[in-house]
């Protein structure tokens, strides 16, 4: 069994539309999001060759991060969830759901029964064969009313589950579920081995492509290739170093000097001068990424809707586009179903900056003007100070007094964000509409992070989730979406894509785009030329 241990090494120099198919009979489809090339774009290389160390540092993690999958909750621990666990389904390169543990599936016409087919062979790091208990625990770790999974929103509909034979799972769900197979390639849903009550996920212990050998929360983590895996066609590096490095010139400096071999979340202002340095691919992915303020709508002034509309018409969001995102990304409407989405609602009227409309808002909720203070590292995303000082300076001809509160990078997703009543927020978006719809703003949900609740939306969101007629389902998610714009505790001004470094030494395949770097798959998809 896997023994965590902590290393107190130095690591790096202290100077990161859709097309459906059917969806009943086999691996349903999603086209979550296009990519487009990277800035200066390698080809891929047809054959992948084994062997080296890869050393990534990512611009997230924390000292609060932990290795239970209920709780991961950033980049650097998605990517380790990725890197060390299995999962029933994954999202391939084209946004499609595809097989994985789970060999194949099927569900009744009304989409709300579903039998998956468990892959034979495989086993986990420690050398135990996965059986359907560790399947039906690892599911059951996301559910209950003592669950405090992230990912328990996604489950809530399950009334049963139970197993046929020696290779299947039946999935019986309250209402039907057009993409069920989808919740199962969340990065929260590896598959662990069961023990005492619930699941191991002490051990560490996995059955994905690297098995872990130490982590050292915030710090760093390393991984070797596990020689069992059930499949040989991934995991081409013989192990991986995976760092915690959240100063942004720290984590560049030790790509350009050769010290990490890929680095995420990159200062836009100087991308493009990065990309020029030979040995150095830049790639810009077009994706669900957004990033966003949060108000509280539990919370005064936020409780009254007049006041969140107030905030939304005082952001300017051409200009946190353009000197935030540096063109890498597209303006938000304060919702989350972008371009990228089958049920994007284009018709859904833009909401522009409009500072006497604010003015109208506030004085609607009884204010002439309004004193807020919106917390905000780096750690929430790339500029999210810089977006903050943008946000105080175009609300101000609106009455609105706005305060950044520039609070430290560490403990930041455990201490400030759901915590403080107005923050700065990223979200890797998810690759259907209700998995983010549900996550993001259903009543009650742990990652509501404005604390928002409204019964139509509620209902809207159950109805639309078990419509198989698309015409129908088009029609609700549109009205969810002007719901969650005119509504919701959300400022949402851009859309980002994911830009992230390569040295020139790492090939790869098409990158994916339902998450940063390759769908954070990186670990299983790439090697080196």
């Amino acid at each position: 069994m896997t023994t965590i241990k902590k290393t107190g090494r130095l690591l790096v120099p202290a100077a990161p539309r859709a097309t459906r198919r059917g969806f009943l009979g086999g691996a349903t489809a999603l086209t979550a999001a296009g990519a487009i090339p990277g800035l200066l774009p390698h080809a891929a290389r047809a054959e992948p060759k084994r062997g080296g160390t890869i050393r990534a540092a990512k611009g997230h993690g924390s000292t609060t991060d932990t290795l239970d999958p209920g709780t991961f909750i950033n980049g650097y621990t998605v990517a380790m969830s990725y890197g060390m666990h299995g999962f029933l389904t994954g999202i391939g390169a084209d946004g499609n759901v595809e097989p994985s543990l789970a060999e194949s599936w099927e569900a009744t016409p009304d989409a709300r029964i579903w039998r998956f087919k468990i892959r034979p062979g495989v086993t986990f790091h420690s050398g135990k064969p996965l059986s359907l208990e560790d399947i039906v625990a690892s599911v059951n770790h996301h559910r209950g009313e003592k669950t405090t999974s992230a990912a328990a929103p996604l489950f809530s509909g399950i009334t049963g589950i139970s197993t046929e034979g020696k290779d299947t799972v039946v999935f019986e769900l309250e209402t039907g579920n057009a993409d069920f197979p989808f919740v199962f390639a969340d990065y929260h849903m590896g598959i662990l081995p069961a023990g005492g009550d619930g699941i191991d996920w002490r051990s560490g212990d996995g059955c994905g492509p690297y098995k872990l050998l130490d982590f050292e929360p915030g710090v760093s983590s390393r991984f070797e290739r596990f020689e069992n895996d059930w499949t040989q066609e991934r995991g081409f590096f013989d192990g991986v170093e995976l760092l915690s490095v959240i100063d942004l010139n720290a984590r560049t400096t030790a790509l350009v000097s050769g010290e990490v071999d890929t680095i995420d979340k990159l200062d836009l202002k100087t991308v493009g001068l990065l990309g020029r340095r030979p040995g150095i691919e830049i790639a810009s992915i077009a994706g669900p990424q957004f990033y966003s303020f949060a108000m509280r709508c539990d919370t005064d002034p936020y409780i009254d809707k007049n006041v969140r509309l107030a905030m939304k018409y005082g952001i300017d969001r051409q200009a946190l586009v353009d000197k935030i995102l540096f063109g890498h990304g597209t303006i938000g409407n304060d919702q989350p179903i972008g371009t990228n989405y089958r049920f994007h609602d284009p018709s859904l009227e833009q909401r522009p900056y409009d500072p006497d409309r604010a003015k109208f808002h506030l004085k609607e909720a009884g204010l002439d003007t309004l004193d807020v203070t919106l917390s905000a590292a780096d750690a929430a995303f790339p500029g999210a100070v810089d977006a903050a000082q943008l946000y105080q300076a175009a609300c101000g001809p609106a009455g609105i007094n706005l305060k950044v509160n520039r609070v430290p990078n560490d403990g930041y997703w455990s201490d400030v964000w759901l915590k403080a009543p107005l923050c700065a927020v990223y979200w890797g978006g998810r690759p259907t509409e209700d998995q983010i719809l549900t996550t993001e703003f259903e009543s009650g949900q742990a990652w509501n992070d404005s604390f928002w609740s409204n019964e139509r939306f509620d209902e809207l969101l159950v109805k639309a989730r078990g419509e198989l007629d698309e015409a129908k389902r088009r029609e609700m998610c549109a009205e969810m979406q002007a719901l969650v714009s005119d509504d919701a505790g959300v400022i949402l001004p851009m859309f980002a894509n994911f830009v992230f470094a390569n040295s020139g030494k790492i090939a790869h395949g098409k990158f994916a785009s339902n998450y940063d770097c390759d769908g954070e798959r990186w670990m299983e998809r790439w090697w080196f030329a």
